[in-house]
């Protein structure tokens, strides 16, 4: 099934230049052609083409469907964005895909980029959540000092992924508690500062390990959230 993007659809009854392009140039659809249009807020849209022009394809709207997604809780993960960035790329649309709520491009001391455009990650986003079938995209915030982060999300369960063995580290997968609002923090390539741990456990977050193996970057986000559905799932079974 193909989903169109149209964050605006309910009040401005068109799709995108760029949906509209693909769905009167690519698929060559036609008036009174059906399709399923999402805002990116969870709603589903049956629609019928109007209007089959390649830059302002118009549409009726026939119902909305609120789409929840399969999980309840929040999941945010914030990552320190790596040097190369199709990595980072790669890592929004798989978190995208497995499910998540935000993604924080994180600044730490040791970051080695230090400014991202997040245009070029929604539209990754954008892309897989279509492929997945959603209808909720993340939210993809602008880049963010490590100290703001910490300071918020009071009543989360919040993890930071520490590689350093001096700091007493417990693993992550006994310390997320299945549907609970959580936030896990994934530094740099050099990993966090002694002084950014600190001020983390003193927050209240829990330094936490992802196995036995050094994972890189991109790869700590995705193991995280995937963990975190894999025990709700074990934990939905069991109840």
């Amino acid at each position: 099934m193909i989903q169109f993007y149209a964050p605006e659809i309910a009040d401005t009854l068109r799709l995108p230049e760029s949906d509209s392009a693909h769905a009167v140039r690519v698929l060559r659809m036609h008036e009174g052609d059906m399709m399923q249009v999402i805002d990116g807020r969870g709603n589903v849209y049956q629609c019928r083409l109007t209007e089959a022009h390649s830059k302002r394809a118009a549409v009726e709207i026939l119902s909305c469907d609120p789409q929840a997604l399969p999980w309840s809780q929040q999941i945010v993960v914030a990552v320190a964005p790596t040097k190369h960035l199709d990595r980072m790329e790669w890592m929004v649309e798989k978190l995208t895909e497995v499910g998540v709520n935000r993604i924080i491009p994180m600044l730490c001391g040791r970051s080695e980029r230090k400014e991202i455009k997040t245009e070029r990650l929604e539209k990754i986003a954008v892309s897989a959540m279509k492929q997945s079938l959603k209808a909720t995209l993340p939210v993809i915030e602008p880049m963010t000092p490590i100290s703001s982060i910490i300071s918020a999300y009071d009543g989360y369960t919040k993890a930071v992924a520490y590689c350093d063995d001096a700091v007493g580290r417990t693993d992550f997968t006994s310390v997320y508690r299945p549907a609970s609002d959580t936030i896990i923090l994934i530094g740099p390539e050099g990993d966090f500062t002694p002084a950014e741990i600190e001020s983390a456990l003193a927050a209240g977050f829990t330094a936490v390990t992802l196995g036995e193996n050094r994972l890189r970057t991109e790869t700590a986000a995705l193991y995280a959230v995937s963990a975190c559905h894999i025990i709700d799932q074990i934990n939905h079974i069991n109840i």
